[in-house]
């Protein structure tokens, strides 16, 4: 057993390795591993080197999801739930029960059954007539205004997040450069790649954040135009409840009706 070991285990020579730390081997002590850094800590890390056009990213960001789950919620209703109702009131109008369809919309809060029920009241109490038209018309574009608010933010943010995230990688390169004339002639290639780094991922949050949003904009453009071609076709399918429509069910039932009727007459006509 060597000397050094043997002073160790020995009980007596215990306290001398108080006052000599140095005998101690740091593989005779149980090393303590430092904590591994959690997301959260990475993540405000890299909100402190990104700069302040990271963080405006990140308010982007939030009030983007936000806009973006409102207009979903909103757009779902009045698209899938109010299209619905409406069918069925139409239906109803289309076979001559225009008090029963009238009854259906009455209560409804919805844009475009709000909007088909105020149509149904107008042809029933004062008929087609060029005013009512025009009314409904003046409803459908502040019903459509309604239906397109917010989306005109998103898309800015859409647009401005990659040209924040580009500002912010080439103000990033100026102060590496900056850095790298100060260190004249000794330029360590590290401070160079940590300030090209550091600039380039202001990039990369610009486009995180306007990517999502960009692809969640068209997505409700496209469902505020299908709300707005199908408030046009069912204001018409009021004024034409007697003509072949077969977007509404019930009318194509009505006319196929009519068409055998008119031809029992036309029957009746020719064998006379």
């Amino acid at each position: 057993m060597d000397p050094l070991t043997t002073q160790i285990l020995d009980p007596l020579t215990t306290p001398d390795l108080l006052s000599a730390p140095e005998l101690l081997d740091s593989t005779l002590l149980p090393s303590v591993a430092e904590p591994a850094p959690s997301q959260l800590d990475t993540l405000v890390n890299l909100l402190d080197v990104g700069g302040p056009v990271v963080w405006i990213l990140c308010v982007f960001s939030v009030f983007a999801l936000t806009l973006i789950l409102l207009k979903f919620w909103q757009l779902s209703v009045t698209g899938a739930g109010g299209k619905r109702k409406t069918l069925n009131a139409l239906t109803s109008w289309n076979q001559g029960k225009q008090s029963l369809a009238i009854e259906q919309l009455n209560s409804s809060r919805q844009a475009l059954p709000r909007l088909i029920g105020t149509a149904m009241r107008g042809v029933h109490q004062k008929g087609d007539t060029p005013q009512l038209r025009e009314e409904l018309s003046r409803l459908a574009s502040i019903e459509m205004e309604n239906l397109r608010s917010f989306l005109r933010p998103l898309e800015v943010i859409a647009n401005l997040s990659p040209l924040l995230g580009l500002l912010g990688t080439v103000l990033g390169m100026i102060v590496a450069f900056q850095q790298m004339e100060l260190a004249g002639n000794q330029v360590d290639p590290s401070v160079l790649s940590g300030g090209i780094w550091q600039a380039l991922l202001t990039t990369a949050a610009g486009l995180i954040v306007a990517i999502p949003v960009f692809l969640a904009h068209s997505t409700l453009e496209r469902k505020t135009e299908r709300i707005a071609h199908d408030m046009e076709i069912l204001i018409t399918s009021v004024f034409t409840r007697n003509c072949l429509d077969p977007y509404i069910p019930g009318a194509t039932q009505q006319s196929q009706k009519s068409g055998e009727d008119w031809k029992t007459a036309d029957g009746a006509i020719n064998a006379a």
